[in-house]
């Protein structure tokens, strides 16, 4: 399986220009931790930074006292790791690992941002596969009793 099947399609995206304030509106308002910022050129939206609720959380509010004047590039993170669409879900997600990162987006053959993939998005899939496997045992176990009787 693909991480492009697995992906999230609508990602959250912001400029570097973008203000610090915006972008955390944008994530509470979309219920998401992070906005990915990208430059727009003749092949799409590329991703070259991230900006997370933690940035904001852990670097930004405790050090900084007027926030209206910090825009998403005095804050993001400058290096961007990024998946190709046709990788596999467990190679990204060792990756994921290898970086301990929780949060990585997808981009096609031009690097142009085709998705996000998250730690949530993981966690759904094996909810999904545990629920295809529980639907089998018990389809089994309901075709055992019909030929018992």
């Amino acid at each position: 399986m693909t991480i492009s099947e697995v992906c999230t399609r609508d990602v959250v995206i912001v400029s570097k220009d973008t203000p610090v304030i915006d972008a955390a509106k944008l994530m509470r308002d979309f219920h998401v931790g992070n906005v990915v910022v990208i430059e727009s050129s003749d092949t799409g939206n590329i991703p070259v930074g991230i900006l997370t609720d933690r940035d904001i959380v852990v670097e930004l509010i405790p050090n900084i006292a007027d926030l209206s004047s910090v825009t998403v590039d005095d804050v993001m993170s400058f290096n961007l790791i990024t998946a190709h669409e046709t990788d596999g879900v467990m190679e990204t997600v060792k990756r994921m690992r290898h970086e301990g990162i929780r949060r990585i987006p997808v981009v096609d053959d031009n690097k142009a941002l085709v998705g996000i993939f998250t730690l949530d998005d993981m966690i759904n899939l094996i909810a999904e596969q545990q629920m295809d496997l529980a639907g089998l045992i018990n389809r089994e176990q309901q075709q055992e009793k019909r030929l018992r009787v």
